[in-house]
């Protein structure tokens, strides 16, 4: 059976400490499928349609990684991707309570699914969108926050 693991999130936009779990995880999988989550109540800093190009651009050189987008529950994705892994990056442990809870969650909904986490390297542990964002809004100098690949 193939190894198929989902990394979900918003990538709004994606970070260096995103593209590092990706690549770390890239050896533990035969595909990983990077979906943004769309959620019509949220919408996004950046269009989705700028995101996907954004993470396909990242990705290009690694055909084992899949981008899409999707809306609804993750698990019901992973379902219909046959993925039977979950992928999370955690930088804290305020993020390993929090995504603890969803994986348990998860895991009552679709037995099937493993959840895995990866640590964050040390260097990226306080990276987040949101303060990429907000070094946007302030018109602040991403580029050492974000892969080369992100332009606007």
């Amino acid at each position: 059976m193939e190894r198929i693991a989902v990394f979900p999130g918003s990538f709004d936009p994606i970070t260096k400490g995103h593209e590092t779990i990706i690549t770390r995880a890239i050896p533990l999988f035969d595909k990983i499928i990077v979906a943004i989550g769309v959620n019509a109540e949220k919408p996004g800093f950046f269009p989705v349609e700028k995101r996907l190009q954004w993470l396909k651009d990242v990705f290009a050189k690694h055909p084992s990684v899949e981008v899409d987008s999707y809306t609804g529950l993750t698990v019901e994705y992973c379902k219909q991707k046959n993925a039977g892994f979950i992928l999370r990056g955690l930088r804290t442990s305020a993020d390993f309570e929090f995504e603890r809870s969803i994986g348990q969650v998860n895991k009552k909904m679709y037995p099937s699914i493993e959840t895995i986490f990866l640590l964050t390297t040390p260097e990226h542990t306080a990276l987040t969108s949101s303060i990429v964002r907000d070094i946007i809004r302030h018109n602040g100098d991403i580029t050492p926050f974000v892969p080369e690949e992100v332009k606007f």
